[in-house]
């Protein structure tokens, strides 16, 4: 008995020791992620000076507002850069919707000539690098079709992608073949199929590709940066470029900026977070 107890102290102590080294380890993974985003609020709150004469601290000294003044009042397309940001990733990610669920139903459920085909070059175009294709499409925009500067050459690019495609196949594909056969046989068409029937039972991966579609185009630099050239048309993360120049940064200015563009996708998370959660495992549901 007296071993026993021995074995079982030690083995507490292991797993005691073992549990604070992981709490521990933890504790710092989100101190190393929350730092940045709590720097640049705390930052925002410095007076709106050059970067060389800011002063860098940890801790709010005299907060201010006054960044965020200048920020507004440095341009008169402040925030119409907002706006354009809510424009565009708003179209982008209603497109992605209809336009995936839709692909998704045909390519899980429908029976037609080149399906297979079709699908392995959906497959193939999600394993190109995002940057490789950026020239060509560029030169398509700009050279040839003359749209550059424009809502079309921000949006139209990124109107559906191929793995919102693939996560729609892949969750549409678990759903029972037994209730679309019983909507046919009521006499129900394709398109109402889709939208009475395929699109309410989906709307955990719907939910999912928009907080996903809606949060990378928000945040999005490379692109609008490529694509317009005056600022009424910039978007809010390229707006912000405006702020550093040559010589000097307004760094304050800069992170009011950056906290007034990242405060959607903190309302977004705290309000969806559940759909965060179960977008973790939804593209692992077997087609």
């Amino acid at each position: 008995m007296a071993l026993y107890k021995s074995y079982s102290k030690n083995e507490n102590s292991k797993k005691y020791f073992r549990n604070t080294w992981i709490i521990l380890l933890l504790t710092l993974l989100v101190i190393a992620t929350l730092f940045p985003i709590y720097y640049m609020i705390i930052s925002s709150f410095g007076p709106p000076v050059e970067a060389g004469a800011s002063s860098y601290s940890l801790l709010i000294k005299n907060p201010t507002l006054g960044s965020y003044k200048f920020f507004f009042d440095y341009s008169k397309y402040s925030l119409r850069w907002i706006v354009n940001s809510f424009i565009v990733a708003g179209l982008i990610t209603l497109s992605n919707v209809i336009f995936a669920t839709a692909a998704g139903y045909a390519f899980s459920k429908l029976r037609f000539k080149g399906n297979k085909l079709l699908f392995s070059l959906l497959l193939l175009a999600m394993m190109i690098p995002y940057q490789v294709t950026q020239v060509p499409l560029y030169i398509l925009v700009v050279n040839v079709l003359h749209i550059d500067n424009t809502y079309t050459a921000l949006v139209v690019p990124g109107l559906v992608s191929a793995y919102n495609v693939f996560l729609a196949k892949q969750f549409i594909g678990s759903l029972p073949t037994e209730i679309m056969e019983a909507a046919k046989m009521e006499g129900c068409s394709q398109p109402a199929l889709l939208i009475k029937i395929i699109m309410p039972l989906s709307k955990t991966v719907m939910a999912v590709m928009a907080i996903n579609t809606f949060m990378n185009n928000w945040n999005t630099f490379f692109w609008p940066f490529l694509v317009t050239s005056t600022e009424n048309m910039q978007t809010i993360q390229v707006g912000l470029k405006n702020f550093s120049f040559a010589n000097t940064t307004y760094f304050a200015p800069m992170m009011a900026g950056a906290t007034v563009s990242a405060l959607p996708m903190f309302i977004l998370f705290f309000t969806l977070q559940k759909y965060f959660l179960e977008g973790v495992t939804v593209g692992a549901v077997k087609g």
